[in-house]
């Protein structure tokens, strides 16, 4: 089969598509022939290390351990091993890998327990890639703070992939949202549900005097300490970033005991329970993918170079074998 394999560490021409050996599905496993995943920035974080410390202690310190990268996927079930209950052959499913990575191939294996759900009957396949990452990491924030209904909240970074998410989930847990995102965005920020939307190219959310329960950085581009006078009394900050690990883990600590005004930080849980529900509330209409575009699996490098700008409107979907027709936002 196809994949994309890197064996060292750096920028991204170290993506090679190789041929390497199709999986056989275990016992419990189930074989996935991938149709769509993505490129994230949690793919580019392990493949050139930004903090290499933290990653290299995780992912190898002289090469990576994990050579196929891909988080998020989505496909058809070729083959079920002999003890599977949940799925048969031919279920179209979506969902993640978790830390071990893999979707950027032709085909995957994963335990029938694992956070693999079949596919929204809504969604194309690249639609139904685009979801789960950025969906995981702002659930596990928005938990974390208990968001409730009426609270305010203030999204930085609200047009990618875990900012378009969490603008959907807050209101469907009944929050009063304040996005921002940049001029381009303003108009797709709105759609999927902002109460408004501020332009940080024009205005500064930390000056025009308003405050909120909860600041969600959503692109680690801000800090507490800037935001701390956007927090009402017993507001909390949430951060999403590792490159202020340190500091965070600090202000975590310090704020929990000292102050009413609180920096959290939360540990995704990647889980089939999660993923059931991001399919409920899709075919409930109360969330939608959002895909900035698509590129074939032969143009990895190309799609990681466009996500490593940092200017990505929500997801970037790689494609394997015919693409589906669907809405693109830009």
């Amino acid at each position: 089969m196809k994949a994309i394999v890197h064996t060292k560490y750096g920028p991204p021409d170290v993506l090679q598509i190789k041929d390497v050996a199709k999986p056989t599905p275990m016992d419990h496993e189930v074989l996935i022939k991938i149709h769509a995943t993505t490129v994230n920035r949690t793919d580019c974080g392990f493949r050139k290390p930004e903090y290499p410390l933290i990653i290299r202690l995780v992912n190898g310190l002289f090469k990576p351990k994990r050579a196929i990268l891909g988080s998020e996927f989505s496909g058809e079930i070729e083959t079920v091993g002999k003890d599977v209950k949940l799925f048969k052959d031919g279920d179209q499913v979506f969902g993640l890998t978790g830390d071990s990575f893999g979707a950027h191939a032709e085909y995957l294996c994963l335990p029938e327990e694992g956070a693999i759900v079949t596919k929204p009957v809504n969604m194309t396949y690249e639609e139904a890639a685009a979801v789960c990452d950025g969906a995981m990491l702002a659930l596990s924030c928005l938990r974390k703070v208990n968001i409730q209904n009426g609270q305010k909240i203030l999204i930085y970074g609200a047009s990618g992939s875990i900012g378009t998410a969490g603008v959907q989930l807050a209101k469907y847990f009944g929050a009063d949202v304040t996005a921002v995102c940049n001029t381009k965005n303003v108009e797709i920020v709105k759609s999927l549900g902002a109460d408004r939307v501020i332009d940080y190219t024009k205005d500064d959310f930390t000056k025009n005097g308003q405050t909120y329960d909860v600041v969600f950085d959503a692109v680690g581009k801000s800090s507490f300490l800037r935001c701390i006078n956007s927090l009402k009394h017993g507001g909390i900050f949430l951060e999403t970033d590792l490159g202020f690990l340190w500091q965070n883990v600090f202000f975590a600590i310090i704020t929990a005991k000292f102050f009413s005004k609180k920096l959290a930080i939360a540990i995704p849980k990647v889980s089939k329970e999660n993923i059931l529900f991001f399919k409920e509330i899709i075919e409930a209409g109360k969330y939608k993918a959002v895909i900035d575009r698509c590129y074939p699996l032969e143009q990895i490098i190309e799609a990681t170079e466009y996500v490593e700008k940092g200017q990505k409107t929500g997801n970037v979907v790689i494609t394997l074998g015919q693409q589906q027709n669907l809405t693109r936002w830009t």
